[in-house]
Parts: structure tokens; C-alpha cells; sequence
């Protein structure tokens, strides 16, 4: 044998034995991973019809990477990295070939065609680029350690420096990964500069014919460096180059295969799962809506299918029908989408790093969450498993009678900490951030998920903003889990924080969170230069009106939303748009009730309210709250209420395009009535709605600098964000963003049903985003809902700053005063 020979036979005896551990790990690894998505419950059939729509919204979502429009960089980047994993996995073969069947060896059909070619060393190289890239985003977020506050840099900040989003990701992790991705391209690109030498070094005139530029367009300089190797040395070297490339991939078999959990990685083959089974067929994220707990029969819960909920308990009670659960209390209780979520999760941050919590210094990251929730399930499957085989709760099963079963230890896994079901990197955030349950993190055996997997103050520290669903590229339902968990709690064990306990009484009771007497409802009506007719006293039916105006809770009996009540009526007023009300007979939509967990209260305020509006024949309607609209358009659809729903500033928008109201910009001299949010204070207390501070006089421009600020509920979750900035722009005002808006808006801290919970860890969440807004430099703050607007004037009282926070309608109805008088 030659000495070619002899090293083509190590080398191919190297890929085969790298091949058959790569697999194999690579294998029992996939098997691991269904085999915890099995510990979950089903999912509902929607989740996987239709199928078309489905797959081509995974491979879509995929392809255009939408998930990343606003990092145009990153994008660019990871799109690139992500294509070469399929088109240069067919040089992965070619490797194989070389390597067992001689250096000569080509792609059938492909063989040396040009176009191939130019294909092959354009993703290498522009790869090999974005990875490269990647690294250094990385290196530089985790070397600067904090990222860029938004507010200015003399501020106390949150209690918390802004971490990078990689904070309590797995470093070594995403370093092995990089590094693999890297050594493959470079594989690959030295191949083909070998492969191009060997060509153009070889006896055969046909080889050397294909020596082309065009078949080798920016591999083809490296062949004059290449060529003293000579024709059989170019020949060993492309076997051992190719043995290099396979015994790379390999092995990244390994230690991803070694590590489930391993999301950096894994992502790759989970993500087209997960987006296929996500909430939504319409390439939305999982916002605006929550859906309904299922009955054990698989129906919906709501208050007609009430008695067969008391029923299902009796039934559970007497031994005679299935457990009955409301919510998630415990790791296999989510579906297998929910655990499917926690597997795929990349580690990025994203979430993270615009999650309100996070930023103010609360204990809850949705990053650190799901990883959380990833590891305990990960920890917890083997139990649940062994459990099922063996007939016995989880608890009695025994840890000897794992490995017993083929179950290996669930924190025996390559790269935990000991003792741990965490990596090191993950558990030292959670311990840093104190949302680690104990020293060692989360239970490593089937346990109660509240309490011993997700602290209190990390599950009710949630404002459901939607920012981490909004952000996550692999379509995480991060706010489904939060509240699931939250339902549980309330339902079943009674548990969540003592003030929610009183707002759940007084919406029971009297049908708004404050407590107050239904016939207030229309006090902030008074004084108004029109009458305002109510539903069944001065009009019979909603039909004989142009619309349903619904007041909402806090528009009702908050004084600083009531504001903004009265100028939308005037403003239909003025415009001539007929409109009624319901009065006493509306009741709060359920929102907060829903949000803090307790699904029964708000199915049944919702059916009460759908009642009322059908007997009030309402189809259109009106709404200034963002979380009113919210639940109005997007959730009363599941119990039966369909409707028109506007938001005050759509409709708004609308009459001044058709020129029935007609704002004026403030004219030199005339001044502006503005005023501060309000006299300094603590503003510590939860919403109270005669709270509203005082006035104080403004030296306000005579066209005021105007920054808008993206309610939730009606940004990010419901996409209306034009709008009202149309609307300001239509009164003359100069409009400033603040560095965060739109879909990356910050929130005001009372989604949620915060506002109505003490915020008593960290820098009030309003408090961060008033410090953004005022240093814009803006004189006002306009908002688009009563609870941004109450939020945001005691965050501006308590930074003691000459600024005004007011409704758009209000600083609209300013301007179609002005045109009036002109």
C-alpha cells in the first residue's frame, strides 16, 4: 500500500467510528427530547390544522427571518449562518466521498458545475462573515456587560444595571457552537482552494480544463500558494481536511447530543416545530387574547359550561371522573407545545432585554423563566416517565429504579452544575437575579411548579406587556405560561398577592376593581355642555346610535381618565357623531380578573357583559381603554360577543381625515394650558382613582414638543400604532419618539393588573419609562389609555419634573377648540 493508501484507510476508519458515536449520541439525544415532550398534555387540534397554512408559515418565518426586521445586522447574519446549514450540508457528503472514496470524488449531477460552484463559495464565505459577526456581538454585549440606558446617564437607573441580554445565558455553550460553525466553513472554503489546486496540478488534461475561475470564483487566488504540494500531497491533504470537516460535525453531534438542553443548538431543529404549532395561523404572535381554560372533556370554560365544571370536581371528588385542573400547577400539566417552548428557547436575551421587569430590577426575566421551566422538566421527565410505567405518583418513584428503567439521571447530564438541573451560567443568574428557589436552583423532581420551580415574586412581577413574545424568534408563548401558572394559583390553591384579593371582591361585588357605587358611573358626565343619553333611559337601543360609547371602569371613576372621557364625547359631539352609553349597566370587561389568573370572575363578568350589550343591541362600539379594547374585540369573540371595536383614536383619526373636526395649531401668543403630571410624591401605592395629584403651572412652548408612549394593549398586542400619532401630528404639535417605541415600546407598569398590586422591589417600572420620556426633552407625554396616563402622572410626580401627561383626545380636543375660536 502507498502511503496515500495507508492514510485514506486511517482517515476512513476515523470518519466511520466519529459517525457511528456522532449518530448514535446525536439519536438517543432526539428520543430523549420527544420523550419529554410526551410528560405534556395534548394540544388542541387547531394547533396542528391546516396543515399547509402551518408548514408554510414554519418555512416562511424561516426564510425571511421577519422575527429579526428591526436588527437588520443580526438579521443579515444569522440568515446567512442559518442557510449554510442545508446548502453546505451536501459538501459534508462530498467530504465523506473524499475521504472513502478518494480525493477525485464530486457530487453526482453537481459534480464541478459552475453554478454549484459559484453557490458554494459565496454562502462559505458570506457565512464564515456572519458568524463572525455574531461572535462579536456577543463579545461585545457580554464585555460591556450593560447595555445603553435610555434614560439619561446622571439617572439612579434601576436598581439593576441593564445587563446585556446574554446575562444568564450559557456562555461555553454558545462559544462551542460558534467556534463548530466556523471550523465547518473554514473546512469547507479550504477544500475547495485544495480541491481547485489538485485540479489544475493533475496529469489529466479534462481535470485540469476544469481549473476554471467560474467553476472556483473566490477560491481559485489560494492555487499558486497551494501548488508546491504537488499532485499526490494536494490528494492527502484533501483527505485529511475532509476527515477534519466529519470529525467536526460529529463532533457537534456529541456534545449537543450529550446536552438536550442545549437550546443554543437545538433551536435549529425545534424551531420549525414550534412555529408550526403555534397559537396563531396568521403569522401573529401569541398576544391580544388569552385563551380559555379547558374543561377535562376538552371544552372551553365559560359561564355556561360552569355547572359542568362543579360537576367534573364532584365526579373527581367521588373517585368517579379525572382530576380536575384549572391552570398549570405542576411540569406536566402544560401541553407539549408549552414544553416545547422551554426546549427551543436560543438563550438570546431578546426578551429579556426589553422586558420592563427585568430593567427595573425585579427578580423575573422571561428568559431566566423559561429557562427555568426548560430545566425542571428537563430534571423532572425521568420521574414522570418511570411514574407511568410503574402505575405510582411521581413522588414514590425511587431514584435506583431509574437506571433500572433506561432512565439515565436527570442531573447526570454533561455540563450541570452538581447537584443542579442548571448550567452554571444559568443558575448563577437565577441566585444574582433571587429567582431561584433554593441555592441549587430549580426541584430536580417532580414538584409544585409555584413555590419550587417559579418564586412568587418572580410569577406575579409580570406586567403581560407582551414584550417577550413580541421579541422571541422561535415564537416562545411566554405570557400563556405566566398566566397558566397564575390560574393555578388562584383557582386552585388560593395564593396571590393580598391586594388582588380585595379587586376580586369588589368586582364580584359591585363590578369595577375600586369598589365604587354603580350609579357614579356617569358623574363624569357633569358639567358637560350636552347630555349624554343613556342606553334604556333615553334611547332604546344602541342601533338608533352611531355608536356604543363603552366608559370603562377607569374612565368612569378615575379623575384623571375621566378627562379624557369628556373629550372624546365632546369631541363626537362636535363632530356629530351620535353615541350613547350604558351607565350603571356596564360593568369592568374582566381584564385585570383575567390577567391576575382568576379565569372564572372574568368569564363571569364577560358573560354579564355580553348580555347586557346584546339586550342593549350594540354592534359598534367605542372604548378609550387599551385593555377594554383588548377584551371587547379580542376576547368577548369566545363567549359569544361579536362586535365592531374602535379605539377613540382610530375613531378620532377618522373624522379628522373626513374633516369633521378640524384641529388648529397653536398660534403665537396663545399659550398652552399645560400643567405637570403632578406634585412629587412616593407613588408607591397602587391606583386609587381620587388620587390624582394636583396641578402645577407650566411654562409650556407655544407649540409644545410632544412624546408619545405605545400603550400594550394597544401596540403591541392589537398593532395600532398610526393612529395616534396621526392625531398629534394633526394639532400642530412637534412630535419626538423615545428611544423605545412601537413594538419596542416600554411599559408603563399596569398591565397585568399591577396597578392595582404594590410595586415594592426595584424602580417603579413608571418611574423608568417617565425618565425616558423626559429626557426626550418633550413637555408632554400624550398616552392612548386611562392607566398609562394615571401610571405615567405619578412616575413624572415622583421625578418632580415640569411635564404634562395627557390622553391624546384631550391634547386633540385643545386643538379643535383652537380652530373653533379661529
Amino acid at each position: 500500500m502507498t502511503s496515500l493508501e495507508v492514510l485514506q484507510a486511517v482517515c476512513a476508519a476515523v470518519v466511520l467510528v466519529s459517525t457511528i458515536v456522532g449518530v448514535t449520541v446525536f439519536g438517543r439525544a432526539c428520543l430523549t427530547i420527544a420523550r419529554r415532550l410526551r410528560v405534556g398534555r395534548p394540544v388542541p387540534r387547531e394547533r396542528l390544522r391546516p396543515i399547509g397554512r402551518r408548514a408554510w408559515l414554519s418555512l416562511s418565518s424561516a426564510l425571511n427571518h421577519r422575527a429579526f426586521r428591526r436588527r437588520p445586522w443580526i438579521r443579515a447574519a444569522h440568515w446567512l449562518v442559518m442557510i449554510s446549514f442545508p446548502l453546505l450540508f451536501l459538501t459534508l457528503v462530498t467530504g465523506y466521498g473524499q475521504v472513502l472514496g478518494g480525493a477525485a470524488f464530486t457530487l453526482p449531477l453537481l459534480g464541478h458545475a459552475a453554478w454549484w460552484g459559484w453557490v458554494v463559495d459565496i454562502i462559505a464565505w458570506l457565512s464564515l462573515a456572519g458568524i463572525i459577526h455574531l461572535v462579536a456581538v456577543r463579545r461585545r454585549l457580554t464585555r460591556r456587560g450593560a447595555a445603553e440606558p435610555p434614560y439619561a446617564a446622571d439617572s439612579e437607573g434601576g436598581a439593576r444595571p441593564r445587563t446585556s441580554r446574554f446575562a444568564g445565558s450559557t456562555t461555553s455553550q454558545a462559544h462551542f457552537v460558534e467556534a463548530i460553525i466556523a471550523a465547518v466553513v473554514a473546512c469547507v472554503l479550504a477544500l475547495r482552494m485544495l480541491e481547485h489546486a489538485r485540479l489544475a496540478a493533475s496529469p489529466d488534461a479534462a481535470e485540469r480544463a476544469l481549473a476554471t475561475w467560474t467553476r472556483f470564483p473566490l477560491t481559485a487566488w489560494a492555487g499558486p500558494a497551494l501548488e508546491p504540494l504537488g499532485f499526490t500531497g494536494l490528494a492527502a491533504a484533501i483527505t485529511i481536511v475532509a476527515t477534519i470537516k466529519v470529525v467536526v460535525s460529529m463532533t457537534w453531534f456529541v456534545v449537543v447530543g450529550r446536552q438536550p438542553s442545549m437550546g443554543v443548538a437545538w433551536h435549529r431543529f425545534l424551531a420549525f416545530i414550534n412555529i408550526y404549532v403555534r397559537r396563531e395561523v396568521d403569522s401573529s404572535k401569541a398576544l391580544g387574547p388569552l385563551t380559555p381554560i379547558a374543561l377535562p372533556d376538552g371544552r372551553p370554560l365559560t359561564a355556561e359550561t360552569m355547572d359542568d365544571l362543579d360537576a367534573a370536581m364532584e365526579a373527581a371528588d367521588e373517585g368517579e371522573g379525572p382530576e380536575v385542573r384549572l391552570g398549570v400547577g405542576r411540569i406536566e400539566e402544560f401541553t407539549w407545545k408549552g414544553l416545547l417552548d422551554f426546549s427551543t428557547c436560543t438563550e438570546c436575551g431578546r426578551c429579556q432585554d426589553l422586558c420592563p421587569a427585568w430593567n427595573t430590577g425585579k427578580p423575573l426575566s422571561p428568559k431566566l423563566f423559561t429557562l427555568a421551566l426548560r430545566d425542571h422538566a428537563a430534571a423532572a421527565a425521568p420521574y414522570l416517565r418511570a411514574a407511568a410505567e410503574l402505575g405510582v405518583a411521581p413522588e414514590e418513584v425511587d431514584d435506583d429504579a431509574l437506571p433500572a428503567r433506561g432512565v439515565s439521571s436527570p442531573t447526570g447530564s454533561a455540563g450541570l452544575a452538581p447537584g443542579s438541573a442548571h448550567t452554571g451560567d444559568v443558575l448563577g443568574a437565577l441566585l444574582a437575579a433571587k429567582a431561584a428557589p433554593t441555592e441549587s436552583g430549580v426541584a430536580t423532581r417532580p414538584a409544585p411548579l409555584a413555590g419550587d420551580v417559579i418564586p412568587a415574586d418572580v410569577l406575579w412581577a409580570c406586567t403581560t406587556c407582551g414584550a417577550c413574545v413580541e421579541q422571541c424568534p422561535v415564537d416562545i408563548e411566554h405570557l400563556d405560561h405566566v398566566v397558566d401558572v397564575r390560574r393555578q394559583q388562584v383557582l386552585m390553591e388560593s395564593a396571590f398577592p393580598k391586594e388582588l384579593g380585595g379587586m376580586f371582591r369588589k368586582l364580584e361585588s359591585k363590578g369595577n376593581p375600586w369598589g365604587l357605587a354603580a350609579r357614579k358611573r356617569m358623574d363624569w358626565a357633569k358639567g358637560l355642555d350636552f347630555d349624554v343619553p343613556v342606553i334604556g333611559d333615553d334611547v332604546e337601543s344602541a342601533a338608533d346610535v352611531d355608536y356604543l360609547f363603552w366608559v370603562g371602569c377607569a374612565g368612569a371613576f378615575e379623575d384623571r381618565a375621566k378627562k379624557t372621557t369628556r373629550a372624546v364625547a365632546e369631541l363626537l359631539h362636535i363632530a356629530g357623531v351620535s353615541f350613547a352609553v350604558l351607565g350603571d349597566a356596564e360593568s369592568c370587561t374582566g381584564d385585570p380578573a383575567r390577567r391576575a389568573g382568576n379565569e372564572i370572575l372574568f368569564q363571569m363578568l364577560a358573560a354579564q357583559n355580553v348580555e347586557t350589550l346584546s339586550e342593549a343591541g350594540a354592534t359598534r362600539i367605542v372604548v378609550t381603554c387599551a385593555h377594554c379594547f383588548n377584551t371587547l374585540a379580542r376576547e368577548y369573540p369566545q363567549v359569544g360577543g361579536q362586535y365592531e371595536v374602535l379605539h377613540h383614536t382610530q375613531l378620532l383619526n377618522r373624522l379628522v381625515r373626513e374633516g369633521r373636526l378640524r384641529p388648529a395649531p397653536p398660534t403665537p401668543g396663545s399659550g398652552a394650558a399645560d400643567s405637570a403630571g403632578g406634585a412629587p410624591g412616593n407613588g408607591a401605592s397602587p391606583i386609587d382613582p381620587s388620587s390624582a395629584p394636583s396641578a402645577a403651572p407650566s411654562t409650556a412652548p407655544t407649540v409644545p414638543t410632544v412624546t408619545y408612549h405605545d400603550a400594550c394593549y394597544l401596540g403591541r398586542h392589537n398593532r395600532v400604532y398610526s393612529p395616534p400619532r396621526e392625531l398629534l401630528e394633526a394639532t400642530g404639535a412637534t412630535a419626538v419618539e423615545m428611544p423605545r417605541h412601537r413594538e419596542e415600546a416600554f411599559c408603563c407598569g399596569g398591565g397585568g393588573a399591577r396597578a392595582f398590586m404594590e410595586e415594592s422591589i426595584g424602580t417603579r417600572i413608571a418611574v423608568e419609562r417617565s425618565r425616558e420620556a423626559i429626557g426626550t426633552g418633550a413637555r408632554v407625554i400624550a398616552t392612548a389609555c386611562p392607566f398609562c396616563t394615571t401610571m405615567l402622572s405619578d412616575g413624572v410626580a415622583s421625578e418632580g419634573a415640569d411635564v404634562r401627561v395627557a390622553d391624546v383626545a384631550t391634547l386633540m380636543l385643545e386643538a379643535v377648540h383652537r380652530g373653533q375660536r379661529a
